[in-house]
């Protein structure tokens, strides 16, 4: 089927796939790729096939098993439909059930949504893809099934939509090829949030069905409360690693800094992203060195849950989510500390603050801050001297999505980089209106099967074009150094995985990090060179 010819009333066809993806399709980049060719979507094993459901558009992210009895179908969507209920419900859902309602009923079906989404638009314009095109499937559902004469008003308006498995498993699916970046929240003029209805879809299927993606459930939130950490990082092997970074950290400036552990009553507890641990060493170690010579009254927590700020169960499970922050809650508490600071991870600053407000309450309610914020106060009042020199190469700024267009934290970040940076430079657009990195909601880590060349060729292409158009066409020569800054351990994820993909190393010599590392690699009082040019990771 064309990707212009699916009509929301075929979307429960029996057929093998609704829609075959061409990579022929995809808009061309800039300069200097006007030439790239990219990879052809790989094929799905055949034992993978014969159990699983891809029969949306071939790609596997999310396992919806693949089901022939025709009973069991039928079980499938009386637990869907008994699962809606629930959405709608406000005993059940305690989260976003009002934003989620007017949303629902707000739409006027007018598609400005589309034009604000990267994912639509890099697609080369695939009408299921369109924001409002899951949503408008949902509507339809409840104005059909949840609703006093549905049945009879939904075949007058023209709206009628047939309920089935096949339906339901490509609504699985659907839900899992939005970012929840929310950029077409902010541009409908009528406020509906369609990354939102995305969001409920999947804890829907999460909830209710059981369905959800591994690396987001088993190997994401199960594996962070049982074993300390979605890295299956344990508090021993933690010690460990501490170790080594400690060396590093002395390798590489000169300096000595232990990382404090458990210390009762310090004003900070900082929680970083557990991928910093065994990616990004450079990161928290930067942190150290930061807040040691700034002066600063800060501990670590080697509990469990403690020392990983990553929460997936806010892109998919509410109960999931709920377990976790209250966990990291309960060891702020237990330690005393005047507050908590959220290393840079986007998510984590979401579930903790924004969304963490429903569950931080009472004696719980410890103040939350930004560190960027952080970072702000140390810098701009310096606490810490720096010479700009020492970063004195192109700059450019990407904005993840749940610090700035979910929490509004725009300048802070700015001030520090245009201080620090004498060639910091915006992406266009910039700030609430920025492109996601294209890994957002748990896809920077989904690495199986054939959605890695989803995510970078079509939800990751607008920010690499970004990063492209970011820099002059001079700069972009692989004789210059250039650098993304990039504050958010999945955004790195995904932003490394749209380097590596489009050869931007060796193409053009761009690298990535966060904004710690900018700052340590200009203070006076560390040795020059913080920042390992040949080290791409």
């Amino acid at each position: 089927m064309k990707k212009n010819d699916i009509d929301v009333k075929e979307f429960g066809k029996k057929v093998d796939q609704l829609f075959e993806l061409n990579v022929e399709d995809l808009p061309k980049l800039p300069y200097p790729y006007e030439d790239w060719v990219d990879k052809v979507y790989p094929d799905v094993s055949e034992a993978r096939k014969e159990s699983t459901d891809i029969s949306l558009d071939g790609i596997l992210n999310v396992a919806v098993p693949k089901i022939e009895d025709a009973e069991e179908k039928a079980k499938m969507v009386a637990n869907f439909l008994e699962g809606l209920k629930k959405l709608l419900s406000k005993e059940d859902n305690w989260t976003f059930l009002k934003p989620f309602l007017l949303s629902l009923d707000n739409c006027v079906g007018c598609n400005t949504c589309s034009g604000a989404c990267p994912v639509f638009e890099e697609s080369g314009e695939v009408d299921i893809y369109r924001p409002l095109f899951r949503s408008e499937i949902l509507r339809r559902i409840i104005k059909k099934y949840n609703s006093p004469m549905g049945t009879i008003t939904a075949k007058i308006s023209g709206h009628d939509i047939e309920l089935n498995w096949e339906l339901i498993a490509r609504l699985a699916q659907l839900a899992y090829r939005c970012t929840l970046c929310r950029r077409c929240a902010q541009t409908c003029p009528m406020g509906v949030d369609n990354g939102l209805i995305s969001r409920e879809i999947r804890k829907l299927f999460s909830m209710e069905l059981g369905i959800s993606p591994q690396e987001l459930h088993e190997d994401g939130t199960i594996k962070q409360l049982e074993t300390g950490s979605s890295t299956g990082l344990s508090p021993v092997a933690l010690m460990d690693l501490m170790e080594f970074a400690e060396e590093d950290i002395t390798d590489r400036t000169g300096l000595e800094h232990k990382f404090p552990f458990d210390k009762s009553g310090a004003d900070i507890l900082l929680i970083h992203n557990a991928g910093e641990f065994l990616s990004w060493p450079e990161n928290l170690e930067a942190f150290a060195i930061l807040f040691d010579i700034a002066g600063l009254s800060w501990t670590l927590s080697s509990e469990q849950v403690g020392y990983d700020s990553v929460n997936y169960g806010l892109f998919y499970d509410d109960a999931q989510y709920a377990k976790v922050t209250l966990k990291h809650a309960e060891i702020a508490k237990k330690l005393g500390v005047r507050k908590v600071v959220l290393g840079e991870c986007g998510h984590a600053h979401k579930a903790t603050m924004a969304i963490g407000d429903k569950v931080w309450v009472g004696e719980s309610n410890i103040p939350r801050e930004s560190c960027l914020v952080t970072m702000e106060d140390i810098v701009m009042n310096e606490k810490v001297m720096v010479d700009p020199e020492r970063n004195n190469f192109p700059v450019t700024y990407h904005d993840p999505c749940n610090v700035t267009r979910s929490m509004g934290i725009v300048e802070p970040q700015r001030r520090v980089l245009r201080k620090i940076c004498p060639q910091f430079r915006e992406m266009t657009p910039h700030g609430v209106d920025n492109y996601c990195c294209g890994g957002g909601s748990g896809f920077a880590i989904m690495q199986s099967h054939n959605f890695p060349e989803w995510k970078l060729q079509i939800s990751g292409r607008k920010k690499f074009r970004q990063i492209l158009e970011a820099f002059t066409k001079e700069e972009l020569d692989p004789g210059v150094r250039k650098y993304v800054c990039a504050p958010c351990s999945n955004c790195k994820g995904q932003i490394r995985d749209l380097l590596t993909y489009y050869e931007a190393w060796d193409r053009c010599q761009i690298l990535y990090g966060g904004l710690v590392e900018l700052i340590i690699n200009c203070m006076v009082d560390v040795r020059e060179g913080y920042i390992e040019w040949d080290d791409f990771h």
